[in-house]
């Protein structure tokens, strides 16, 4: 049996706008009131683990050791089986520029490894994602969600955030940022983990 969340707000253990808004928008019907972790000025913590639910512990845990209050984190990325699972847990690091992360130079870059590999169409692909959940107790809950697909190039739509414009979903002719926020939302990977987050403990 999972854990049941009792309380009426959560902190979402990310820095990341674009994902803060995602988890706002999946959560509000149950009534649970969505705080992030930069609204909180909370320093990121290094993320040393090679795997997402290693990561995605390290941030939950950190959040709940500076405020007290239950958080939830979220380590995605996108694996290509033409690039033997890359950029996977390194998703955001192919992003990181002197001045930040851009993800439109990840997605070059992207393009140009698989290129360079001659890799053959459909370039396979899926976004991961590994919800971590935890207590001030230290109890955890771990739940996951993948969205299968394939990458595409020239990048296509400004929604979304990510690797999004690259990455065109199985049974659809556009990509994830070429949809509405509403769409995206029913097929995504985060969305397939949250799901099982709120039958899990939500629902």
């Amino acid at each position: 049996m999972t854990r049941r969340f009792e309380g009426d707000k959560l902190l979402v253990a990310t820095h990341n706008a674009g994902k803060l808004e995602e988890m706002r928008q999946l959560l509000t019907p149950f009534g649970v009131s969505v705080t992030g972790a930069a609204e909180l000025s909370l320093p990121e913590p290094e993320e040393t683990e090679t795997t997402f639910v290693g990561n995605a512990r390290i941030k939950a845990h950190a959040a709940v050791a500076a405020t007290g209050l239950p958080a939830l984190s979220d380590d995605s990325g996108i694996e290509i089986d033409a690039l033997d699972g890359a950029p996977g847990v390194y998703t955001a690091d192919w992003a990181e520029t002197p001045t930040g992360r851009d993800f439109t130079l990840a997605m070059e870059r992207t393009h140009r490894e698989l290129e360079a590999r001659n890799a053959a169409s459909p370039r396979t692909a899926r976004f991961c994602c590994t919800l971590v959940l935890a207590w001030p107790d230290g109890h955890d809950e771990v739940f996951t969600g993948t969205a299968e697909g394939q990458v595409v190039w020239p990048m296509r739509g400004v929604g979304g955030h990510g690797y999004d414009p690259i990455f065109q979903p199985d049974g659809h002719a556009i990509t994830f940022g070429e949809m509405s926020a509403e769409e995206k939302n029913r097929l995504s990977h985060r969305a397939a983990a949250v799901a099982k987050l709120v039958q899990g403990c939500f629902a």
